[in-house]
């Protein structure tokens, strides 16, 4: 029976990865990101291995991930005891998320030029 190869992130990714934590994601949301955008479908241990991130690193990332819906979470039963083994998989396509992503930055943006103005305005007042 062949062994299961877990998908290993290219240099490719890595470029994507480090635009999406210039632009302020966290590193390890976007490893994670970019990891499963790359499989259907992904079990957390294999995206410890092939993101190269440790156990608790992929629960926060799962999490804030599943809080923003971009992916869900499918529990398989195991035979016998034991805890379920969670299944990850995007909501949503990568164009996507990133039109998300951007339209929260761009929030942030008219934030910052709303304050500067302000600011402006009140030393101006001086």
């Amino acid at each position: 029976m062949p062994r299961y190869r877990p998908y290993l992130l290219s240099s490719q990714d890595d470029k994507i990865i480090k635009v999406f934590t210039e632009l302020g994601m966290p590193r390890n949301l976007a490893k994670t990101l970019v990891y499963i955008s790359q499989v259907e479908e992904c079990r957390s241990a294999e995206l410890e291995h092939g993101a190269n991130l440790r156990q608790p690193e992929v629960s926060v990332a799962m999490h804030e991930l599943t809080k923003k819906g971009w992916i869900k979470k499918k529990d398989i039963k195991k035979k016998g005891k034991g805890r379920p083994v969670h299944l990850y998989k995007l909501t949503s396509s990568l164009d996507d998320i990133i039109k998300s992503f951007e339209k929260e930055k761009m929030k942030e943006i008219n934030v910052i030029k709303n304050d500067l103005e302000q600011l402006r305005s009140l030393i101006n007042k001086r």
